[in-house]
């Protein structure tokens, strides 16, 4: 069979069209396929923008929580790079749980952009290429202050002799003890900020009241200027230890946590110190296999005053939390919304600029418990769960830190003189079973056993610690006016 014959003009023509498709082929590549992102010119800058505080030699330590491995520079990020990609791709890297509305609200936020994050898979999806060292952002040069965030601490205390927690030790509390000496301070100082440091990988919290104290995640307290904790000289610090571990053999560590302090200067203003709401409830029991069990505690404002912050705190079985206002002209706002609570990084959410409230603002805090077998964190969903110390117990806890002009604050754990007697009752309940007996009961509440044992049954129960609670407020009340009728009687 004869082919038809091509003339050299069609044959023209044709190669013509052919290189103006590759042409065109070419350049719709070029547009669809970007510039190759690496690490020196791309991924450098947001690791250092937001994860080199913690990826790096001797970075931050929140509450116990290291970072495994440093991204500081290309050699040592090049193998984790697909690892990368998979955390920010879920967002458990930057560990921040608050929900996605209040991004922006607060001053230690942790998050990326949805545009960060591609930008971090593309990478790890393209084979992780360096790219050109000369585009590299020039290193943050990190403070040397041996790893202390807040800087070179003023002071850092500890308690007086290392302790080894035990190989046997599942969960463990004990209580140590530090005098301010008139040598480390010889009167009272304003403190601007404060850092724990766990000494022992066996540490789960700390607690030192009058200087808070930290759980897996915690960020240092840095006082905004004119914000203050106060310690007082010659006082003695109790620090609550807890230590949570697997028991076994080798397992055992010592430690001798410590504790960081920047003071103010002696001529520099301090105007507010800072107080904590504390609410919380220890008469509580989640049935076993509840997923959404709900406990709701609330506290009023005694004056205007500003929110600085929140931190609320469960155990194993934490699901949520929610802290919403009600304002006395009957309007409605959420504060903060934790839809997804993490154990392991309990967050202080504090405001970049401080919350304003009138006086008369409840506070309710919500707090929600999943004990089903759905929750992969769960010991024993066949258990009721109720307050306890160890981890395998549970809390219900939610702290708001707040200033206000008149000085004047109270958490709400406390009754009219300072002592809630339902944490007495709950601290004491040794054998576990929802009342303090006689001999559970700490010698300074001993004379008053009697009195609160209503049903003279031999033990005191949450709701008789209740009832001596109201007591006590309703004489602080009764106190407070008949101070305030004294002081109108003498200006008179």
């Amino acid at each position: 069979m004869n082919r038809p014959q091509i003339s050299s003009v069609t044959r023209l023509v044709a190669l013509g069209a052919l290189a103006s498709l590759a042409l065109a082929g070419a350049a719709s590549a070029a547009a669809v396929d970007p510039e190759p992102i690496t690490f020196y010119g791309d991924v450098a800058a947001v690791l250092q923008q937001e994860c080199q505080v913690c990826h790096r030699p001797n970075g931050a330590n929140l509450g116990g929580m290291v970072a495994p491995m440093a991204l500081t520079t290309y050699e040592e990020t090049r193998p984790w790079a697909r690892s990368i990609a998979r955390q920010v791709a879920s967002r458990a890297m930057p560990p921040w749980d608050a929900a996605p509305e209040h991004n922006g609200v607060f001053a230690n936020e942790r998050t990326l952009t949805q545009e960060e994050i591609d930008l971090l898979v593309r990478w790890a999806e393209s084979g992780a290429p360096a790219g050109d060292p000369a585009d590299a952002p020039a290193p943050i040069d990190w403070p040397s202050s041996d790893g202390w965030l807040i800087g070179e601490p003023d002071l850092v205390l500890q308690f007086d002799e290392p302790y080894f927690v035990e190989d046997d030790v599942e969960d463990l509390y004990i209580y140590f003890q530090t005098t301010v000496t008139e040598e480390m301070i010889p009167e009272d100082r304003f403190v601007k900020a404060i850092e724990f440091r766990p000494g022992s990988p066996a540490v789960h919290h700390i607690i030192v009241p009058g200087l808070g104290g930290i759980a897996p995640g915690n960020d240092p307290v840095i006082h905004e200027d004119g914000m203050a904790d106060v310690l007082k000289a010659g006082r003695n610090l109790s620090w609550q230890m807890h230590y949570h571990k697997e028991p076994g053999p080798g397992t055992g560590s010592w430690d001798q946590s410590s504790v960081a302090l920047k003071f103010y200067g002696k001529d520099e203003e301090v105007k507010y110190e800072v107080f904590n709401a504390d609410m919380g409830k220890y008469d509580f029991a989640v049935p076993p296999g509840e997923s959404d069990y709900t406990i709701q505690t609330e506290w009023t404002f005694p004056s205007d005053s500003e929110i600085v912050g929140y931190l609320p705190h469960m155990h194993l079985r934490g699901k949520a939390a929610k802290y919403e206002a009600y304002y006395p002209d009957g309007s409605h706002e959420v504060l903060l919304d934790v839809p997804n609570y993490d154990f392991n990084w309990q967050t202080t959410y504090k405001y970049k600029d401080r919350k304003k409230v009138p006086e008369g603002t409840r506070v309710v805090l919500t707090t929600v418990f999943d004990n089903s077998e759905d929750n992969p964190a769960n010991p024993d969903p066949t258990e009721t769960v109720r307050w306890g110390e160890p981890t395998t117990d549970e809390m219900s806890f939610g702290f708001m830190s707040y200033i206000n002009e008149e000085n004047k604050g109270r958490g709400a754990f406390q009754g009219g003189d300072g002592l809630d007697l339902t944490a007495v009752v709950a601290f004491s309940d040794e054998s576990r079973d929802g009342k303090m007996q006689l001999d559970e009961a700490p010698g300074g509440v001993k004379q008053y056993f009697e009195m609160m044992d209503q049903n003279k049954d031999g033990a005191v129960d949450m709701e008789e610690a209740k009832a001596a609670n109201a007591f006590l407020e309703q004489m602080a009340e009764q106190r407070e006016q008949a101070e305030a009728a004294a002081a109108g009687a003498a200006g008179g």
